[in-house]
This record gives structure tokens, sequence and C-alpha cells, in this order.
């Protein structure tokens, strides 16, 4: 791993479509139920346009497999959005954010440590909102070729 690039940049608030999973293995779960809704929309023939973003939620806890993750898709005002169960709309209010990127599941626990000891050592403070993860390729790819942008709240 080289250096650390981070940029601060102030995240705008946002309307998105959310899905959930918890288990072992909670991201092919959400991913699943975001595809199956966003997709025959045309929803995720561009990442830049509708974003897709996601959190440990809950994180997981010593001692137990199992851990929650939720996946969102940013939407536009005025894109019709069908109806489904599984989907929740929630309004996001942004924040300030430093951002890193990342390349491959496998590195992104360590990204993910080295992002914290780098706020450790900046004149930054850790924010009250919530991390995420903006994920620049499909999930369903292959593993060791998932792009992240690593999203750390910091004060304002």
């Amino acid at each position: 791993m080289g250096k650390l690039g981070v940029r601060v940049i102030e995240l705008e608030p946002m309307q998105v479509a959310s899905w959930h999973g918890f288990g072992a293995s909670p991201e092919g779960v959400a991913w699943e139920q975001l595809v199956a809704w966003a997709e025959p929309q045309g929803l995720l023939t561009d990442l830049e346009t509708h974003r897709v973003w996601g959190f440990n939620n809950p994180s997981p806890a010593l001692g137990s497999p199992n851990y929650g993750y939720e996946f969102w898709i940013e939407l536009h005002d005025g894109e019709p959005t069908a109806a489904a169960p599984a989907v929740e709309i929630k309004s996001f209010g942004g924040g300030r954010y430093a951002v890193t990127h990342c390349t491959g599941v496998q590195n992104i626990e360590a990204t993910w440590r080295r992002f914290g000891a780098w706020l450790e050592e900046s004149e930054h403070q850790m924010g009250s909102h919530q991390w995420l993860e903006r994920h620049c390729t499909r999930v369903d790819r292959a593993p060791e070729v998932l792009e992240l942008d690593l999203y750390l709240p910091i004060a304002a």
C-alpha cells in the first residue's frame, strides 16, 4: 500500500433508496435487493449519476460472525422510482468528509485503519454523522478489483 491520498469535501444532502442485510455476509444480501430494484429502472448504468453507498449497520461485534450492512443508491428529483417491500426511501443530510480511495476487498479493513491513524495525526476531529463507503464499481465484480471511496466524517 502506498501513500494514503486524502481530500476533504462537503457531501451535499441527498435522497436515497436503502436496503439492509444481516448475517455473516450481509453485503451480498443487501446488494441483491438493490440490484433487483434498481437495475430494471436503469439506475445502475451510471454509478456517477446514481452513486451507491454502503456502511456496516450494525458493526461486527466481538465473538460474533454476524453484522449488518446497509446499501444506498442516490435518487434525484423527478425520477420515477418503483415501490417495493424491501426498499426504504431516506433523506441524508450530508456533511464534511475526509475521503480516500481503496482497491480490493482484501484492503478495506487495513485502509480504514490507516485512515483512522491519518485522522489522529491531522488537524481534523471526528464528526458525528454517518461514515460511508462509496462503491465506485459494482459489488458483484471480482473482489480484488472492487473500488471504494472511503468517507470519514469530520467536524465542520
